[in-house]
């Protein structure tokens, strides 16, 4: 999926590839500032939470760098049969903002189209899991203290000004659940200086960091961080370790007094899992042990469709075995004929398509492959909502 935050993110930190992660510090710009606006505003991150049923600790605001209780902006709707539900009070939030405080929005791309197609193109840009944290700051306010992140970051600021300090690591590839703590930050200033709109910035896991907008007065930020999931040597052993279940061996209980034999045969064991799984297949399991995406299902009651997209986490893998072809994603193995192939590379391709369009090209074939791949949770109907979130950032696939 050819995405333009993805070319701009390449495009202002110099990068050719998504290899660079968590490799060194690096800080650019956008090429076309109008991207970081179409990407999200501050009126409508506004707008999303007022219409969604949101709570603590998805939805949080601090101050002074400390959080602020969830009565200081949520409140609970009553509806007619007397049932409550959680949402974010509006006008608790408006006075907050007003004063000056920092709202946090974790996983964004939940709740939002566009942010959901950019999140999905970063997916298969660098093929990690990414979540999208929205960050709104107002007047002279300050966010998280000095913290570091155990995964890797990149920050876009999509408009307004905000400060940061950026500092070397103090712990070589620190892990939040860790054999020893990480609580004296680093003395060695990697970069500070102000993030303005359209600046885009990687800070790689472990190195301490803080952003803020103290003594600024009045005025705004609102930027997106793109955290990407750890996949670490001990995540390799952790997955092992649920591998090893399948030996009756490793669910026996231990022996409380020492029983060579057992011991023996445990090692043995454990020699033999980690030679038969190695880190490359943990890697490659973790694209595809992943759950479908939630999307709109296809209802034949509904009519035909018109127009669908890929939606699965990661790109999927077409494999052409000369008389077959093979579609792995998402957890799934599908076989279709060759002659499919050209259909296939177009409805799996990341960008919308409009099937009509399609079968001008690759054939009438392209509808029921189409069906095919929606029932199988592959692809999802284009609904309008979800065609708003690749207008003007991915062209469709015809073009």
């Amino acid at each position: 999926m050819d995405h333009r935050l993805v070319t701009g993110i390449e495009e202002a930190l110099g990068w050719d590839g998504p290899d660079h992660l968590g490799a060194r510090f690096a800080r650019g710009s956008l090429r076309d500032p109008d991207l970081a606006t179409r990407m999200l505003s501050p009126t409508r991150i506004l707008d999303l939470v007022m219409r969604r049923s949101l709570g603590n600790p998805q939805i949080r605001c601090f101050r002074d760098g400390q959080e602020l209780h969830p009565g200081k902006y949520l409140s609970h709707d009553m509806n007619s049969p007397g049932q409550a539900i959680g949402m974010v009070n509006m006008r608790y939030l408006g006075n907050l903002l007003r004063e000056g405080v920092t709202m946090v929005l974790d996983r964004a791309n939940v709740f939002d189209p566009t942010l959901e197609v950019a999140c999905r193109a970063i997916q298969w840009w660098s093929g990690e899991r990414v979540t999208v944290n929205i960050y709104l700051t107002t007047n002279g306010a300050d966010g998280f203290g000095l913290h570091w992140d155990d995964h890797d970051v990149l920050v876009v600021q999509l408009s307004g000004e905000k400060d940061w300090d950026v500092r070397g690591m103090s712990r070589a590839a620190p892990l939040y659940r860790d054999t020893a703590q990480n609580n004296e930050p680093s003395e060695e200033t990697v970069w500070a200086g102000t993030m303005n709109a359209g600046d885009v910035m990687h800070i790689p896991r472990g190195h301490w960091h803080q952003a803020g907008r103290s003594g600024r007065g009045s005025g705004h930020s609102l930027h997106m961080t793109l955290g990407f999931t750890t996949r670490t040597g001990a995540g390799w052993l952790s997955w092992l370790t649920d591998w090893s279940r399948e030996n009756e061996l490793f669910r026996r209980d231990l022996d409380r007094s020492t029983n060579p034999e057992q011991h023996s045969a445990l090692v043995e064991a454990a020699v033999r899992l980690v030679e038969s799984r190695s880190p490359a297949d943990f890697l490659a399991a973790r694209e595809q042990d992943v759950t479908p995406p939630r999307h709109v299902p296809f209802l034949e009651t509904f009519g035909q469709i018109a127009s669908v997209v890929c939606v699965s986490e990661f790109r999927p893998q077409l494999r052409d075995h000369g008389q077959t072809v093979e579609v792995l994603a998402s957890g799934k193995k599908l076989t279709f004929k060759a002659k499919a192939l050209p259909a296939l590379r177009l409805l799996l391709s990341g960008h919308p398509v409009h099937l009509e369009r399609a079968a001008d090209t690759v054939g009438a074939v392209v509808h029921q492959l189409a069906e095919i791949l929606t029932k199988e949770e592959l692809c999802a109907t284009l609904t309008p909502e979800l065609a708003a979130g690749y207008t003007g950032l991915v062209l469709n696939a015809a073009s």
